[in-house]
């Protein structure tokens, strides 16, 4: 009796950790939301005491409220491309993917930049 409730509460811990480990992938690697966000790339920076990350706040065009975003440490182009724009001032699009939640070794915020499009004209700048 005793070696059929091991047996059971084995198999029950190991179901317990694999549903764990596919819920903590899908947190991970899953996306909630992608698009775009138009403005002018305010700051871009790497912070961190043991995990560095790179962040940075986009003017989208509100007063006293940007939009903040991450980078990931492998998007090299991405982080380049960013540091490029800051510099200049320009316009810019950038493409992102929303996470469902935060890990602390990966960024601030839910919003990782995927892809920097330079130029665009602001809104009041368009020809009609």
């Amino acid at each position: 009796m005793a070696s059929k409730f091991k047996s059971i509460a084995l198999k029950v811990g190991i179901g317990i950790l694999v549903l764990s480990l596919l819920f903590f992938l899908f947190l991970y690697f899953g996306n909630y939301s992608t698009g775009t966000r138009g403005g002018v790339v305010m700051k871009i920076s790497k912070k961190g005491y043991i995990f560095k990350t790179y962040e940075g706040q986009l003017d989208v065009g509100t007063i006293n409220d940007p939009w903040e975003f991450s980078v990931e440490s492998s998007e090299k182009e991405v982080i380049d491309n960013l540091n490029n724009v800051q510099q200049s001032g320009e316009r810019v699009r950038l493409h992102y993917e929303e996470k469902f939640t935060t890990f602390f070794w990966r960024g601030d915020s839910k919003y990782f930049i995927t892809k920097v499009e330079k130029g665009g004209n602001a809104p009041s700048e368009e020809k009609q």
